[in-house]
């Protein structure tokens, strides 16, 4: 049997998927066409890079969906292909144009969304590391669309707005605490640190128990950009207090894979809307 509540929030979960897709094609359908080969700060990636591998992540999505026998035969062909992802997602996709890639990327997000709207919501789907049910994939891929965005936002200078569905990014970034700690080989601290964030609407959410010693206050905003490693928690205006707090702040790392380092401070542009 089918739990409701799953179900419930898988729905709720893509709607605010849709919207960040939208937000996405909306900004990208401002783009001149030079600007698709315009280098961003995020590892020199174009902006064709930057939507090739949302595509690409996209692709792995519904094939996943699909089946798990038709995921695993893909990851292996990108093992046997001995490319990184950026250059096997270069070769799939061959010489499309900015626009081309625009309009592929949109057709398949939406795709996606189509999928995982009618997926099990109770079966865990099959991904590099574990698996997760359509609800997590769904705020993943929210995470990741929302994340690389900025990227895009940055290079144009063009002001975000956000509204409260971040609640999902900012959720996963709690989440992940101990897994900041533990993918570098650490001991995981005893008591993370306190939150209160503000969030887009104004609301105050919390997490955690409150401590005198151990806490981060600010815009929910920066705190999604420290911990999917968009900014240096220096260039945000999160008040972060106490060891553990600091520490995790440093190294803060909310999405799969090994260890990453946020870019240095000063390196991508300052917090522009909260």
């Amino acid at each position: 049997m089918t739990d409701s509540g799953e179900s419930n929030g898988l729905a709720r979960q893509i709607g605010d998927l849709r919207e960040e897709g939208e937000d996405l094609h909306a900004l990208l359908a401002t783009l001149a066409a030079t600007d698709w080969q315009r280098p961003t700060t995020f590892k020199g990636w174009t902006v064709w890079d930057v939507v090739a591998h949302l595509h690409f992540s996209d692709h792995m999505g519904v094939t996943t969906i699909a089946g798990s026998d038709a995921f695993k035969a893909l990851m292996k062909d990108m093992r046997d292909s001995a490319l990184s992802l950026t250059a096997y997602t270069r070769r799939w996709l061959g010489d499309l144009s900015g626009p081309e890639l625009h309009a592929r990327w949109r057709g398949l997000f939406l795709e996606l969304c189509e999928r995982l709207a009618a997926a099990d919501p109770e079966v865990r789907l099959t991904w590099p590391g574990p698996g997760m049910k359509p609800r997590m994939f769904a705020t993943a891929r929210q995470m990741e669309t929302w994340a690389h965005a900025w990227e895009i936002y940055d290079l144009l200078g063009t002001p975000r707005t956000h509204g409260d569905r971040i609640r999902n990014i900012v959720e996963i970034g709690v989440r992940t605490f101990g897994w900041s700690f533990s993918n570098r080989g650490l001991d995981v601290p005893d008591d993370p640190p306190y939150l209160a964030l503000t969030a887009p609407s104004g609301s105050l959410w919390t997490y955690n128990e409150p401590t005198a010693d151990s806490r981060i206050t600010g815009s929910a905003v920066a705190f999604c950009q420290v911990v999917t490693q968009v900014r240096n928690v220096a260039d945000t205006e999160l008040e972060v207090s106490g060891a553990t707090a600091r520490r995790w702040m440093a190294i803060a790392q909310c999405f799969a894979g090994p260890p990453e380092e946020p870019p240095p401070a000063g390196t991508r542009a300052p917090n522009m809307a909260h």
